[in-house]
């Protein structure tokens, strides 16, 4: 969904915090690892891609954190690096 025109603004806050919540924080180093192994692309290309790829029902609902472990969980997946449940 990401580019698309008529959702309105994109709200901001400066509040000068990068991260509202703990769990925000461990997404973020948890995808910068991900990146440091290879597993997401220097450019987050990738990680662009599969946030992308999310349905727009469930994209429309996430928050921006959410959508980067949404997008982690899928390129994990698609690697075959996530256990079978």
């Amino acid at each position: 969904m990401g580019g698309q025109t008529g959702f309105g603004p994109v709200p901001v806050e400066d509040d000068g915090q990068f991260f509202h919540a703990d769990w925000e924080a461990r997404v973020y180093a948890i995808v910068r690892v991900l990146q440091r192994r290879g597993v997401i692309n220097a450019a987050f290309d990738d990680l662009r891609d599969a946030i992308e790829r999310i349905p727009p029902a469930e994209y429309l609902t996430m928050s921006y954190y959410e959508r980067w472990l949404r997008a982690a969980e899928m390129l994990l997946a698609e690697r075959k690096l996530l256990a079978d449940d």
